[in-house]
């Protein structure tokens, strides 16, 4: 299990991170999502060991992962722009990680390398953003880690790679069991592979839960309603939007699903559908609850 005890990180007068805790459950795959300068990233590169935070300490299967090979051993890393060295390729870079990682799969790097359409002994850097990402991704794979945390690594893919990448994550977890966490802006891609989300915002976790338990505290009600209802007759529920068109009004609600219904029904609409909830609205809803919306960047 991997475990995040009160982190905190400075960046001089920065405080990137601050008194973060949460955990991430086994075999999972875990949407890390959050504003801009949320500490996304950051908190990556301390749960994989590359830095030292300020305060508390991040255990993977109880045990710290700065300065620790054994731990690191199980743990692979891309960033948001993965770095190699001049003369670096798929191949000389998979003989270094076979030395490096115990779990190395060479039967997977042989597949993988007929599944992607990269050129091993081609230089790394002269390639392109996202085939740059698919060589990462190859010897990530092939090294079989038991933790893998990938930072925006849909951005620059095209849409088959995409797919791609999200059917070999989910193979790596129902195969041996990885965890993976993916940091990333593309909440629509995060929606089709994540089973849990950690939302950020400013340093501080704002939500930790099931993908299906986050959508089940926020509804989208659609209504049409035969009369104009006049201002604050939604003011007993918790109504985080609300939009007009006419008689139609659509909102979107915190609370129990059934007691919305019921109070909407009271109201007598002619017309009433409960609409599901993509991971973008929920993310939305949330950063509105704590003042992150377009209205206040505009002020």
């Amino acid at each position: 299990m991997l475990e995040i005890r009160n982190i905190t990180k400075k960046f001089g007068d920065v405080t990137a991170l601050d008194s973060l805790s949460f955990s991430v459950p086994d075999s999972s795959v875990f949407g890390l999502i959050g504003s801009n300068g949320s500490g996304k990233s950051t908190l990556l590169r301390i749960i994989s060991g590359i830095y030292r935070p300020d305060g508390g300490e991040t255990l993977i299967d109880g045990e710290s992962t700065f300065e620790n090979p054994e731990v690191k051993e199980k743990c692979f890393f891309i960033p948001d722009f993965p770095y190699f060295y001049n003369n670096s390729t798929v191949e000389n870079l998979a003989a270094l990680y076979r030395e490096l990682y115990p779990s190395w799969d060479e039967e997977k790097y042989q597949k993988l390398c007929c599944i992607f359409p990269i050129g091993v002994k081609d230089r790394i850097i002269n390639m392109s953003k996202g085939m740059q990402r698919q060589a990462a991704l190859m010897l990530a794979l092939s090294a079989c880690p038991k933790y893998i945390m990938l930072d925006e690594i849909f951005d620059g893919l095209d849409p088959v790679v995409r797919q791609l990448i999200k059917k070999l994550v989910m193979e790596m977890v129902a195969d041996y069991g990885a965890t993976v966490i993916i940091a990333s802006h593309n909440l629509r891609e995060l929606e089709d592979v994540c089973d849990h989300i950690g939302l950020i915002h400013k340093g501080g976790i704002i939500m930790e839960k099931e993908l299906d338990e986050a959508k089940l505290g926020i509804h989208r009600i659609q209504a049409v309603f035969a009369n104009d209802l006049g201002e604050g007759v939604f003011s007993d529920l918790d109504v985080v939007k609300l939009q007009r068109q006419g008689k139609m009004y659509l909102l979107t609600v915190r609370g129990d699903g059934e007691a919305i219904e019921s109070a909407l029904n009271a109201l007598n609409p002619i017309y009433m559908e409960m609409l599901p909830l993509t991971l973008e609205e929920v993310f939305i809803s949330e950063m509105e609850a704590v003042g992150y919306d377009i209205d206040n960047i505009l002020k």
